[in-house]
């Protein structure tokens, strides 16, 4: 039966961060939690539970997220983010594979709640993760801040039946802060990657995906809060989009000025 050291990285998370490490005591041998020096009590709840904790300056999503791994003591590693759970279905699940540990990775589905809603449509249901795995066969990596886990080549893989419990937001307020948060570090981050953004693609990504939320992954079943959710992740698409091609022609501006003044 292999070891599991679950990894978790913080920042001012006290009002969840506890729920995340007690849903993992009973699958992982040990809890690593790595903290971007949090000013409210995150420390003091990861220190009263026992967990390995580290404080590190954040350096980027798929940065701080391998930088926890490599703190891990077994090969065999769970990560969660510190606003989510393992519902009591997915930790039956790990516990089986724990006694068979059978394919290299393993995926899980997430359950996201919105503003006191779990959303079992739209885009994020079901949000499948591959969140558990042998890190000597896979790191993580992706496009900051969309991190995802990039196994070798040949890694086989396989998908457990439960939900990893997000609390994805509170308010209306705190997802469009998260938005604009996030949709930032995306325009940033395709912009140094050379990603082309025409002013057409600022209008039909956006269209898409509202299309997809509410009609192709049903949205409109979620009632009210499923349309909510379609919109605001459309306006997050536009977010992203709108801040890429803003960079690419303030890009374009600077390169005529220095042209002209050659």
């Amino acid at each position: 039966m292999p070891g599991i050291s679950a990894v978790i990285i913080s920042y001012n998370e006290e009002k969840y961060i506890g729920q995340c490490i007690r849903s993992l005591q009973n699958v992982a041998d040990e809890i690593v939690v790595v903290d971007s020096l949090s000013t409210d009590n995150t420390p003091q709840i990861c220190r009263d539970l026992g967990v390995k904790f580290f404080q590190q300056k954040f350096l980027g999503y798929i940065e701080q997220k391998n930088f926890a791994m490599d703190k891990a003591s077994y090969d065999h590693v769970i990560s969660l983010d510190a606003d989510e759970a393992l519902s009591e279905e997915l930790t039956s699940s790990i516990l089986k594979v724990k006694e068979n540990w059978e394919y290299d990775a393993y995926s899980f589905n997430r359950l996201n709640r919105f503003c006191g809603h779990w959303l079992r449509h739209t885009n994020y249901y079901p949000d499948r993760k591959l969140r558990m795995w042998d890190r000597r066969k896979g790191r993580w990596g992706g496009v900051n801040p969309h991190d995802k886990v990039i196994m070798q080549k040949g890694a086989t893989s396989s998908v457990l039946k439960g939900n990893i419990l997000h609390w994805m937001c509170d308010s209306f307020e705190e997802h469009l802060e998260t938005i604009n948060n996030f949709t930032t570090i995306a325009a940033r981050e395709a912009f140094r990657s050379g990603t082309p953004c025409s002013a057409w693609k600022v209008f039909y990504k956006p269209a898409w995906r509202f299309i997809q939320n509410y009609i192709v992954k049903r949205g409109f079943l979620d009632g009210y809060m499923g349309l909510v959710v379609s919109y605001q992740d459309t306006f997050s698409c536009f977010q992203k989009y709108a801040k890429l091609r803003h960079l690419i022609m303030q890009a374009g501006k600077g390169r005529k000025r220095k042209g002209t003044d050659c």
